[in-house]
């Protein structure tokens, strides 16, 4: 069961942190794409809520799923401890809070990598919602109704 140690510390925690690697990516490539974003390039306001609204879907997914696969490895790392203490003729309970102790560093590391998906999401989604405004104001401005004529954004 030595193996099953390994698929936590290196799977399931390694898991989490490339994911967490990603969300900090995507988060970066979006805020950097919206401050370069030229609004007067849009004719169609939906045409620019899916330009802006691309790869959202990862930073969400990541904050949404990261508690259950950080939960995953804490039910292996109980499972784990309660091997051992059968294979064990004797009962230490240092070797077992230890065990259940590091069963739940799983949990903990998962809801770090949500926690900051979650806030990289909201600073993300409340930059779209910025944008789209300042599109729909520029487009009003116009009274055509038509693509702004100049960038904007907060």
């Amino acid at each position: 069961m030595e193996w099953l140690s390994g698929l936590i510390d290196y799977g399931i925690i390694g898991l989490l942190a490339a994911l967490s690697v990603v969300v900090v990516a995507v988060g970066l490539e979006r805020r950097s794409f919206y401050g370069k974003v030229r609004l007067d390039q849009y004719g169609d306001i939906k045409e620019l809520e899916l330009v802006l609204t691309g790869k959202l879907s990862i930073v969400a997914s990541v904050g949404s799923n990261a508690p259950y696969l950080g939960l995953l490895g804490t039910v292996l790392g109980i499972m784990l401890t309660f091997y051992n203490m059968g294979q064990s003729a004797s009962l230490d309970t240092g070797t077992i809070m230890t065990g259940l102790a590091l069963a739940l560093k799983a949990t903990a590391v998962g809801l770090v990598v949500a926690l900051v998906s979650v806030v990289i999401y909201n600073a993300l989604l409340r930059k779209v919602k910025v944008l789209m405004l300042t599109w729909e104001i520029a487009a009003r401005k116009n009274a055509g109704g038509g693509a702004p004529s100049a960038a904007g954004g907060e």
